[in-house]
């Protein structure tokens, strides 16, 4: 009985090596002839029974699989197969399949971020995140991938936040720094500065056709990536997470103001206002001379209500630079707006004596500080005289107004 079921198993094992073999070439040939949907049918049908076979043929069928998935742009499967094929060509010993099969792995890491690139000009943002950390895992040493991965999953939206926070997370663990050596010349015919590979560059000047040779270290990527995870945190309404991230951030990057300034917002939007002006006033004090900053720190003001705040910093942003179009914008809204604060009040009033002369103390308050807009506009006309938003600006609160002299003269400047 047992020598007539090890026959009946030799058999069937005989009998399966066969299909196999059947399958493989049907695979073979269906490649050959540019079909890898009926290569990829075929070695389905040997899918079951592959891990029975002998290491020889599982290699072969495993590369097969590759190939067929590879060339249907299904790069997951593929790697995963390719793979297959040089562990099991590891542990056998014999490597009949695994030098071919690196070979497609390195030409794939070309063919991922070619896709990628095409889907992310199509706004496929989620693929091609994917396919540009698939070739970050066939070649680590690109770290560069990995960056575009998380770069590209920002730009996906929340749907794709924890995507990102993934790729920037793994950024922070392998210490990514991101700066690089730029190498630029002179193009002595156009007079151009042109950025140039290094051994490129060095022959062009030894040729002549460029001068003045330059290297230039491009910034670290160490804070953006910090600053990235403390956003997305923020933006998902995982604030402690966001809070430690900044944290982090900051203590990388004690010299970057943003990081305080975007800390300083959340906190407001966490209700602790006396941190909030701790952290603004902290800002300040780091770069007192920015107009940037001080800026920033007046439109931050501004969103939390806080005007004679955002006043004062708009105001310190003019001293430092006079010309300072958007300094001036802001400050004239801040007026505007409290100015059209007051008549959500004035709408609210009734008819009687008291009401009419409420009304009329709160109508002159506002036109004074629609005027008060103007004033800055007006200032800000003699050094921009063909600005528009300065113009437009100064439109609307004429109109507001009632002064009709100046609305048609502003307009005649439009060109309206």
């Amino acid at each position: 009985m047992r020598t007539t079921l090890s026959i009946v198993l030799a058999l069937f094992m005989a009998v399966a090596g066969y299909s196999q073999k059947d399958e493989i070439k049907a695979a073979t040939k269906a490649l050959k002839s540019g079909d890898a949907a009926a290569a990829k049918s075929a070695l389905e049908g040997a899918s079951g029974s592959i891990d029975g076979a002998d290491a020889r043929m599982q290699a072969q069928y495993y590369l097969l699989l590759g190939n067929a998935h590879s060339t249907l742009s299904e790069f997951g499967p593929a790697i995963e197969a390719y793979k297959k094929v040089v562990s099991i060509e590891e542990t056998s010993g014999k490597a009949k399949y695994t030098t071919e099969a690196n070979q497609k792995l390195g030409q794939m890491t070309g063919d991922l971020v070619n896709s990628a690139v095409e889907d992310s000009g199509n706004k496929k943002y989620g693929e091609s995140a994917t396919k540009l950390y698939q070739a970050y895992s066939l070649s680590p040493t690109d770290t560069i991938y990995l960056y575009y991965a998380a770069s590209t999953a920002v730009n996906g939206g929340p749907e794709l936040y924890d995507q990102a926070i993934k790729y920037y997370e793994e950024l922070k663990e392998i210490n990514y720094d991101g700066s690089s050596l730029k190498y630029t010349a002179v193009n002595v015919a156009s007079g151009e500065v042109e950025e140039l590979e290094k051994t490129t560059r060095d022959l062009y000047i030894k040729a002549g056709t460029h001068k003045d040779p330059k290297e230039e270290k491009t910034p670290s990527k160490k804070a953006e990536i910090v600053k990235n995870i403390a956003l997305i945190y923020q933006e998902q309404g995982k604030n402690d997470e966001a809070l430690a991230a900044y944290e982090d951030a900051i203590a990388n990057n004690p010299n970057d103001v943003n990081l305080v300034l975007n800390k300083a917002n959340l906190y407001y939007t966490l209700g602790d206002k006396d941190k909030f002006k701790e952290l603004m006033s902290q800002a300040s004090d780091m770069a007192p001379d920015n107009p940037d900053l001080l800026y920033n720190i007046g439109v931050i003001n501004m969103e939390q209500g806080n005007m004679e705040e955002a006043r004062a910093a708009y105001l310190k942003a003019l001293e430092v630079d006079p010309g300072y179009v958007n300094a001036q914008l802001n400050l004239s809204t801040s007026y505007v707006n409290e100015g059209n604060a007051l008549i959500d009040e004035m709408n609210e009033l009734g008819t009687s004596r008291a009401d009419a002369q409420r009304y009329d103390e709160l109508k002159t308050k506002k036109d004074d500080l629609f005027r008060k807009g103007a004033e800055i506009l007006e200032e800000a006309l003699k050094t921009n005289t063909d600005n528009e938003g300065i113009l437009s600006q100064l439109k609307n609160i004429y109109g507001a107004l009632g002064d009709n002299e100046n609305f048609m003269r502003i307009k005649k400047l439009l060109g309206e």
